[in-house]
């Protein structure tokens, strides 16, 4: 019986090709568009360490005597970092903080170039499962030690060094000689989320954390000295003596994450950051002692509001215009259905019931709704094709996966035969009688 069904469908959209044009017209374009923001949305909003994050958190102390009692600055003053990383109460931890650097290769012929760099400790390569093509991280020893070793992107070493494997190597890093003890594989987490902060003051505008990752990674403790001066604060309740030199500035400009493999790991580590307030309010270095936190990475990139916010409207109206497309689509299949109801009447005098009135009807907006989705996600591609040519950091990433590629049909099949309900029940409403009168 299904097999007929399918069968009547296929004749009836054939039978009124402009009709049934037109509607997988209407659903094809609300499709792409929809789909195409939603497959932007779903890419930005994903977890980028899938099967690590729910360990990853992200601690904060308030450590701004100025700050009433609110949420805690997004970073960190360097004595506050120090003390939680030194403390070693995670199974893993790190400080991270971002400079601009200036450096090159002596046997290159490239000029001094200007890069991006994070500081880091040892663990930030396990903890964030980073690849690596040539070499490996530097040791818990190498941060203790100061020493001056790096760890450079792979587009940095295709750059200086063909692509080779360059561990060994002597780069200058300012007026300092540094050696290459690692080269990265290709690695853009997305978003950037060991750089994320203040994205709830962003206005809106958040793309910054799906930029490129960092070329060069530097002991943390080294890099004060290799870049001394060059360290930007996240904010300061007070005026550095040195601009650049915060180590014992009033500013917040260091991270800290902690890897804390278990439910029990993370309740004591809460405990811990409440202890270490109290303790430091006692000493008079933190005024609020009660207001600690301890996120998820997770919880810490909602917090932060990652997604941009024009793809968060973008994609509100493009489902807008979904629902104005189906809207429409509703009206056609009506007009579609009632326009034969002289057949309907004929096949309910000769002994077809309701439901199977209604089901052939549902199977027909169907039929409508695979092509449409068919149609839909080819212009999906192409909605992707032009995001990509867009100048936002996150363009790269507009590509179709598997997930999407089937909601794509489904929402497809899905919207028919949601929009097919109201003119396959009123067609299944025909009286008989009423309409052999017209035949």
């Amino acid at each position: 019986m299904l097999a007929y069904y399918v069968k009547v469908a296929l004749h009836n959209t054939r039978r009124n090709k402009a009709l049934t044009l037109l509607m997988v017209l209407a659903i094809a374009v609300g499709i792409g568009a929809s789909m195409t923001t939603l497959t932007v949305m779903h890419l930005l909003s994903g977890d980028p360490l899938p099967g690590r994050s729910q360990n990853l958190y992200y601690p904060q102390v308030d450590v701004n005597p100025e700050s009433k009692g609110r949420e805690p600055l997004d970073m960190l003053d360097y004595r506050t970092a120090m003390d939680l990383w030194s403390a070693k109460r995670a199974d893993r931890q790190t400080m991270v903080t971002n400079s601009q650097v200036k450096l090159r290769a002596p046997d290159s012929q490239l000029p001094s170039l200007m890069l991006s760099m994070s500081s880091v400790t040892a663990d930030f390569f396990a903890m964030f499962d980073v690849p690596f093509q040539y070499g490996q991280a530097w040791s818990q020893d190498d941060d203790a030690g100061r020493s001056r070793v790096v760890v450079i992107s792979s587009s940095l070493n295709e750059k200086l060094f063909g692509g080779r494997n360059s561990v060994g190597q002597t780069l200058r890093v300012g007026d300092s000689s540094v050696r290459v003890v690692g080269v990265l594989a290709p690695w853009r987490p997305s978003p950037l989320f060991y750089k994320v902060r203040g994205g709830r003051f962003a206005a809106g505008d958040t793309s910054s954390f799906y930029g490129k990752s960092d070329d060069v990674f530097m002991p943390f403790s080294a890099s004060l000295e290799v870049n001394a001066g060059n360290f930007q604060a996240f904010t300061c309740w007070g005026t550095p003596e040195q601009p650049g030199h915060l180590e014992n500035a009033p500013c917040a400009w260091v991270a800290v994450w902690a890897q804390l493999d278990s439910a029990g790991k993370a309740q004591d580590y809460a405990s811990f950051l409440r202890n270490y307030a109290a303790e430091q309010k006692q000493l008079g270095r933190i005024k609020h002692a009660d207001n600690t936190r301890l996120r998820t990475l997770m919880q810490w990139l909602d917090f932060n509001r990652v997604v941009p916010s024009d793809v968060k409207l973008q994609t509100g109206l493009a489902f807008a215009f979904l629902l104005i497309c189906l809207t429409n689509v509703i009206g056609l299949l009506l007009a579609k259905f009632l326009r034969h109801g002289g057949e309907t009447g004929l096949r309910r005098a000769l002994g077809a019931t309701r439901a199977a009135v209604f089901i052939q009807c549902l199977i027909e907006s169907a039929v409508i709704g695979t092509l449409g989705g068919a149609l839909g996600l080819l212009l999906t591609l192409l909605g992707l094709h032009l995001v990509r040519r867009q100048s936002v950091p996150y363009a790269d990433f507009a590509y179709l996966d598997v997930s999407m590629f089937l909601l794509t049909f489904a929402l497809a099949v899905g919207a028919s035969l949601l929009t097919g309900l109201l003119p396959a029940l009123r067609a299944s409403l025909i009286q008989p009688a009423s309409q052999l009168k017209t035949l």
